[in-house]
């Protein structure tokens, strides 16, 4: 049974960092395809950045401008989203998703003064 449990979200001041973490059980996060996507009120969720499978290779979104970076650490089997310089309009529910079909449970970032 594939389990994706999220964590390291919460209130960030603009400008500021935070640093999410999925750790995984019953999938190797080595062997599948990783991404982060995102949920805003009222807007449909969009893909934040992604590892292809069994590559080192990553992609993000636009909106990213470089204040992201996505990683994963094979030993424990843990995906991380790095955020930096953090701005109002990154106030989302960020997911982990791994394979294309499984997701965490979701963790909510809010940027604001």
């Amino acid at each position: 049974q594939v389990q994706l449990v999220e964590s390291g979200g919460g209130l960030v001041q603009p400008g500021g960092s935070v640093r999410l973490s999925c750790a995984a059980s019953g999938i190797s996060v080595s062997r599948t395809s990783v991404a982060w996507y995102r949920q805003a009120p009222g807007k449909q969720r969009e893909l934040v950045a992604r590892f292809a499978s069994y590559s080192s290779f990553t992609s993000y979104a636009d909106f990213v401008q470089g204040r992201f970076t996505i990683s994963r650490d094979n030993a424990k089997n843990t995906v991380y989203l790095q955020m930096n310089s953090l701005k109002p309009e990154d106030t989302a529910v960020y997911y982990c998703n791994l394979d294309q079909i499984y997701w965490g449970q979701g963790t909510q970032v809010t940027v604001s003064s």
